[in-house]
């Protein structure tokens, strides 16, 4: 039960294993996930670990495993997810390498012969449409002849406008051309062979896509030339384009007999594409039985050995040795889970675990669950508590949500966040099987008790506060009662309904029946004109009783460090001052506010003193404002009492404890001179920990003696420990007023919060009821829906985020700053699920 309020208690173990016996140990060890290994070989480079090649090794595995990964599209079959695999022996890695390599070398083979074979049907593809569109081109522009290309053509490019030309022999080239390349094209070959061509184009029918560069539309161009020298320019600029060139026939005749070969070749080609895709297919359905079991496998493996790259292996090189933090509850399981790998591994050797002497300080661990996780991540959030120190997260639990509850206190919004949290909390177990990468979601989902929590305490502010939605509960019946012939004159439910300007005075006679409300505000208070009068004098001392009340509970708790450490000198020159101090002066402002309440009522409440004057001339010892009588007998004396006391624990905490501390560490020096000559020759001494559950304990000590800066003497400077205690004695007393001040949030985000809702209310509603009809009907689904969405967004979203981030700062700086350091360093145990769990986010 105590380390529900402080952190696990913690020991430092060596532990001995057998080398054969130590893969399967730390295996188990990680799947029990309680154990922290020390990094022994901090000062060694990562290439030169033990265990560096196996590593490597699962680098291979984790390439392969993400090569299958990215084969496996969304239209490929779906890797299969279930319980997590055993982790398996070192002897398997061999068999996964195996088969892992020999899945890797198919299917980047499959893929090789696959892009071939689209490469080559694509080529294919375009002699087709080259074909078709030089067919077309010849038959529609001349009824050219079949010896054509034989005969004196100057005369045909006279006729395109080309300049003439030399009786020659007239050629031509054909080929495909990337769309978007095709102006810049026909420009350099105008220009280089000087207009001395014939251009013709024409865009592809079909769509087609490169197995490559994955590109689709392109271009069928045909040139006319003559000469030798025209056609090596044309063929260079083709090049220089990354224009495909392909082979076309003269004679009418051997086009088509090409065009029908091509076509016959495409076809073998779609039939060796689909078995190809196919076996390609069968081999990655294959791979996604086991993919997801091979990586949490290989994940598992590569942890183990980084783990053991961190340990020693001694001189004989047949004993793995490690240091090893753990909870000391645990030490049983731990025993079971060595025992386990050592009989897994086949050993026969027992694994050693010795206690260690050491001065570290141990890790902090607190233990959660599903509910009590989302209450602790908010207290790390702000720093992990040193070992052993009182934990803020159990008082969270309930002090959060209240302090939220009071700033966002509405029936109807913490009923709405209720439904949520509810939501949330019934579909868990499916939400948490599902990964969600929305960085939001997981927030809200993560803090599902949370929610849980300040919804109900939202309700519960909200039937105090009587209001829903900006409207009240009329639940007991009000207790204002108004006479219908109260002075003379004859009042209905509408005049005091309708009134603009009512004002509730309790004290009139013969309209307040005389008892108050049964629980929480009278909703008459809902209609007067004096309503945030009242509310503002209600709330702003509320908010300054809950939060005196809070930062005295902070300070009590540091009593239970000091104690729990021994820290007997804190004790009497920290806690008891601190508490001299804020009790004397807020602890008395709460009693003011709580004896004015007793003691004044509505027929004397003009009567009533200013709390704020008083307070105010009590530091001042200002005693003679006759517009400003006394509390009560003897106030004079108790308030310059309670000013002079709490004055005199200002020097209490901030003279005495340097000079303590300045004594102990020349004591120390004593002792340690005394012991150089009895006991050392060379003048070193050790300091020795015998129990390394209470190093934080031993190490304060030190600290105390040595003046925060160790035990050293060099390092000791009076100076500095002066300063340092009066920058905290100076922190302490200036926080305590600047703190009570941030309370004062409590109540302005309640007030804001019950106006923002209130003109909403109004703004809508008190349009859409005054149309009648059923134009009236429509305006009130319009408006109401207008009001669902603006609820949501900004009274629930937007002010329940603000309500959140205010009730998190006043636990982190006003609350917790009393008696939570938060300067320790968390408990990383070695656990497999929270490394596949990381890997995966």
């Amino acid at each position: 039960m105590s380390s529900m309020f402080r952190s696990e208690e913690m020991c430092l173990r060596q532990l001995f294993l057998q080398v054969e016996s130590a893969y399967c140990c730390v295996a188990e060890l990680g799947e029990l996930g309680l154990v922290q290994f020390r990094d022994l070989n901090a000062q060694v480079n990562n290439f030169q670990r033990r265990f560096v090649n196996e590593v490597r090794r699962c680098e291979s595995l984790e390439r392969v495993l993400r090569f299958l990964e990215s084969e496996m599209g969304e239209e490929n079959p779906p890797v299969i997810y279930g319980k997590y695999p055993d982790t398996p022996p070192p002897r398997e890695m061999i068999d996964l390498e195996t088969v892992l390599e020999k899945l890797e070398g198919e299917l980047e083979e499959a893929n090789q012969n696959l892009q071939a074979l689209r490469q080559n049907l694509l080529e294919l593809t375009e002699l087709k449409h080259l074909l078709k569109k030089t067919q077309d081109f010849f038959e529609t522009e001349t009824n050219l002849p079949d010896d054509f290309f034989n005969e004196d053509t100057s005369g045909l490019l006279e006729l395109r406008t080309a300049p003439a030309a030399v009786a020659t022999k007239l050629g031509f080239i054909a080929g495909v051309i990337k769309r978007e390349r095709l102006v810049t094209f026909e420009r350099l070959l105008w220009r280089a062979c000087r207009g001395n061509i014939y251009l013709k184009f024409s865009e592809m029918d079909t769509t087609l896509e490169d197995p490559v560069t994955k590109e689709m539309k392109k271009n069928v161009f045909i040139i006319f030339y003559q000469g030798e020298q025209l056609r090596q320019k044309i063929k260079k600029i083709c090049e220089g384009f990354r224009a495909t060139v392909y082979p076309c026939p003269e004679s009418a005749g051997e086009r088509r007999e090409m065009a029908a070969g091509v076509n016959t070749r495409i076809e073998d080609l779609n039939t060796v594409i689909i078995q190809t895709e196919s076996h390609r297919q069968g081999l990655l359905k294959d791979a996604s039985v086991n993919l997801w079991a091979w990586g949490i496998k290989v994940k598992k493996m590569k942890a183990i050995y980084h783990i053991l790259n961190s340990c020693n292996i001694d001189v004989t090189q047949q004993c793995v040795i490690a240091e090893i933090w753990f909870p000391v509850v645990d030490t049983p399981r731990i025993k079971i889970a060595l025992k386990q790998g050592m009989e897994r591994s086949g050993s026969t050797i027992n694994p050693i675990l010795t206690a260690i002497q050491t001065r570290l300080e141990p890790p902090t661990f607190n233990r959660t669950n599903k509910f009590t996780a989302g209450f602790q991540a908010i207290v790390d959030a702000y720093g992990v508590g040193n070992y052993r120190e009182i934990n803020p997260a159990p008082f969270t639990i309930i002090t959060f949500p209240f302090l939220f509850a009071v700033m966002f206190g509405d029936c109807g919004h913490g009923t709405v966040m209720l439904g949520f949290a509810l939501w949330m909390i019934s579909n868990e177990k499916l939400f948490s099987a599902q990964k969600n990468d929305s960085e939001i979601w997981n927030i809200f989902f993560s803090g599902r008790y949370l929610i849980l929590l300040m919804s109900i305490f939202s309700i519960y502010t909200g039937f105090i506060y009587n209001d829903c939605f900006s409207k009240s509960f009329n639940i007991f019946g009000s207790s204002w009662n108004v006479n219908p012939m109260y002075n003379n004159r004859v009042w209905t439910e509408e005049i005091v309904h309708d009134n603009a300007v009512l004002q509730l005075d309790p004290k009139t006679k013969g309209v307040y029946s005389g008892n108050p409300y049964p629980f929480g505000i009278d909703p008459i208070w809902n209609i007067a004109l004096n309503k945030l009068t009242f509310l503002n004098s209600y709330k702003m001392k509320m908010s300054i009783i809950m939060g005196i009340v809070q930062m005295v509970f902070g300070v009590v708790l540091s009593l239970f460090n000091y104690v729990y450490f021994k820290q007997t000198v804190n004790i009497v020159l920290q806690f008891i001052p601190q508490m001299i101090f804020i009790i004397s002066l807020f602890g008395y402002l709460v009693f003011m506010i709580i004896f004015k309440w007793c003691q004044f009522n509505v027929h004397n409440v003009q009567e009533a003193p200013s709390i704020l004057i008083h307070f105010i001339n009590m530091f001042m010892f200002s005693y003679n404002d006759a517009t400003n009588p006394p509390l009560y007998k003897h106030q004079r004396e108790v308030q310059t009492f309670l000013v002079i006391f709490a004055l005199m624990a200002v020097p209490w905490m901030l003279l005495i404890q340097p000079f303590i501390i300045r004594a102990k560490h020349q004591k120390a020096q004593r002792l340690l001179a005394s012991s150089n000559l009895s006991e050392s020759p060379t003048g070193d001494i050790e300091v020795e920990i015998k129990d390394p559950n209470h190093s934080q304990k031993t190490n304060q000590e030190v600290d105390t003696v040595g003046g925060h800066g160790g035990h050293d003497h060099e390092q000791f400077n009076f100076g500095d420990i002066c300063v340092h205690q009066a920058i905290h004695t100076i922190e302490y007393c200036l926080g305590c007023i600047s703190n009570t001040a941030s309370y004062l949030r409590l109540w302005a985000l309640s007030l804001a919060h019950a106006q923002l809702s209130e003109v909403l209310w109004m703004l809508l509603f008190s349009l859409g009821f005054k149309v009648t009809g059923w134009l009236g009907l429509i305006g009130v689904f319009v408006f109401f829906a207008i009001f669902a969405v603006l609820t949501v967004a900004i009274l629930l979203i937007m002010e329940g985020l603000s309500a959140f981030l205010h009730a998190l700062r006043l636990h982190w700086v006003e609350f917790q700053n009393k008696f939570y350091s938060g300067s320790g360093s968390p408990f990383s145990p070695f656990s497999f699920k929270a490394i596949i769990e990381r890997m995966e986010e």
